[in-house]
């Protein structure tokens, strides 16, 4: 496993899921750990229990909608641990159903909590992973917003693409400074995702046929850390990339 020790992470969107098993994949290697999330008592939750697992975790209350939350978890996070080394942009609205079905409400939500906070968040981060000699970043897409039928999917897949486009921008112009920036597309056992399989059966047994290796990944194990080895030293070359965690299922070539 990769050593993360004295490397300080924010993870959004850290009370469950996806970015819960990064967070709890990170601590085991070593780093200290900033659970952030809009529900307080959730990422205090998840936060005691890495804490348990012997990790250094610390919970913050972070809407990534509202700017000075953001800046407080950075704040917490140099108060806590010292600086701050690697930035996971996790949290998201997700805004799913066709054009027709999805308001503006919601599909703005989905901006402002997708490529505006991710564009927020990577801004705030930058000068702090300077100061470090460098740091890695990490945004969030989906194979949603490559699929060959977007029907149903144009609002979401527009968003997460937008964020795909951010991270290119942010390993460009920020790479001299030793600060690099990927995109991770997961399929991982989200609450979020085994809602979507029990509310679209049929749709969801179809999904599975089109996963090479035939599962859904785990979130600790196989995207967790995955997440945290591209931090090390062996992906010092790798940058503006987008990579599928997702069994083999996407073409984003």
């Amino acid at each position: 496993m990769v050593d993360l020790s004295g490397k300080v992470a924010i993870i959004t969107g850290a009370g469950q899921g996806v970015g819960f098993g990064i967070a709890a994949a990170m601590s085991a290697a070593g780093a200290s750990v900033v659970l952030a999330g809009r529900t307080l008592a959730k990422v205090e939750q998840a936060a005691a229990e890495i804490t348990g697992r012997g990790g250094k975790a610390l919970a913050v209350a972070c809407d990534v909608k509202d700017p000075a939350t953001m800046q407080a978890a950075i704040d917490a996070a140099i108060a806590a641990f010292g600086g701050l080394d690697i930035l996971v942009n996790n949290a998201q609205e997700v805004p799913l159903g066709t054009l027709d079905d999805v308001t503006d409400e919601s599909f703005t939500a989905g901006f402002e909590s997708g490529p505006l906070a991710t564009f927020r968040f990577m801004k705030l981060a930058r000068p702090h992973l300077a100061a470090r000699g460098g740091g890695t970043i990490f945004n969030m897409c989906s194979s949603a917003g490559i699929r060959w039928d977007m029907a149903g999917y144009g609002p979401y897949g527009a968003v997460k693409q937008a964020i795909r486009v951010l991270t290119r921008a942010a390993a460009s112009e920020w790479g001299s400074e030793g600060i690099r920036v990927l995109t991770i597309a997961p399929h991982a056992e989200s609450p979020g995702l085994k809602w979507w399989i029990e509310t679209n059966p049929d749709e969801a047994a179809a999904f599975f046929r089109t996963i090479p290796l035939g599962r859904i990944g785990a979130l600790e194990t196989d995207i967790g850390q995955a997440v945290a080895a591209l931090c090390g030293p062996e992906f010092a070359y790798l940058t503006g990339a987008t990579i599928p965690l997702d069994g083999g299922q996407a073409n984003f070539d």
